[in-house]
């Protein structure tokens, strides 16, 4: 049977997406690898009413009540294209037969490329973070470092300033101009210049800045802005059009999360340039509610 909508991605912005389309009877189809993008972080917080509780528990908890819904059907796998156009679109699982759709959502998450420093990777979403508001506060003050990456790294240490006491090693990226260096300066943030060669353990659970010049820094967490790809080839495949952010390309989408290619709809990291768990069940909501006004109009107006 063709579906009302697809929505690859089970994330936070899949999910809610899926609640407001099944809510309004529609038959929907989420199609979820089961990786999202925080899943190597145990906590999350600044998450209304759900503080410290794990990403993978809350999505748990959604897709159990989600299931109450008789038209909202869940598949575990990987999709591995998709095509068509609007009231015919078609997504692919190996081994499955396609599953067709009036609409199409696309919330698959980005996925996070970090430099290739020994140590780094192994640490990522404990001791090597990328969002302060997220995980700052669990820091409780002291010296933090912020690894140079993009042309946002400088605004990334001023920010983080405010959870402890920042040196920003600039590990080979060009020095910050005069108007950031002086804002850097204001808000007490080192400059560190050389490249990073590792990052190993210290004492007392620090963490070791090894630089490629020999000298060595303490910390008790690291701050990263890794380069952001969307996952999956939909985008390309749809002829979605993007938009650059100083992270790494995003897909446009309007007020309602419908992009360039008509009868798609995008929603949550892939189509925002920074995100949490709260926008990002916001912008699936908001994405449901496009999806299924498109429907709704497209039934009164044939």
């Amino acid at each position: 049977m063709q579906q009302d909508a697809i929505i690859i991605g089970g994330g936070f912005a899949g999910l809610s997406a899926a609640y407001i389309l099944g809510r309004a009877r529609r038959h929907v189809t989420i199609i979820d690898s089961g990786t999202p993008r925080n899943r190597f972080a145990a906590h999350s917080h600044g998450v209304l009413a759900l503080d410290g509780k794990s990403g993978l528990e809350i999505l748990a908890d959604a897709r159990r009540q989600l299931a109450a819904y008789p038209t909202v059907t869940f598949i575990e796998g990987q999709a591995d294209s998709a095509g068509g156009t609007i009231d015919n679109f078609h997504v692919h699982l190996a081994g499955r037969e396609p599953i067709t759709a009036r609409r199409l959502l696309l919330a698959t998450g980005m996925e996070d490329r970090l430099p290739e420093i020994p140590g780094l990777k192994e640490r990522w979403g404990k001791t090597v973070l990328h969002c302060p508001y997220c995980h700052g506060y669990e820091i409780n003050g002291g010296p933090i470092g912020v690894i140079a990456m993009h042309s946002m790294s400088a605004h990334q240490a001023v920010v983080v300033a405010d959870w402890g006491d920042v040196t920003l090693f600039t590990n080979g990226m060009p020095e910050p101009d005069e108007a950031a260096l002086s804002l850097l300066e204001r808000r007490n943030v080192t400059l560190q210049a050389g490249a990073v060669s590792a990052i190993e353990t210290g004492a007392d659970e620090m963490l070791r800045v090894r630089l490629a010049n020999g000298r060595v820094f303490e910390v008790k967490a690291l701050f990263v802005g890794p380069d952001m790809h969307i996952r999956g080839p939909f985008a390309e495949n749809l002829g979605c059009r993007l938009e650059e952010t100083p992270a790494g390309k995003i897909i446009a989408t309007d007020a309602v999360k419908a992009t360039s290619a008509a009868g798609v709809y995008a929603a949550g990291d892939i189509a925002r340039a920074f995100g949490n768990i709260t926008l990002s069940s916001a912008d699936g909501v908001m994405a449901g509610l496009g999806v299924h006004q498109s429907l709704m109009f497209a039934e009164a107006h044939p």
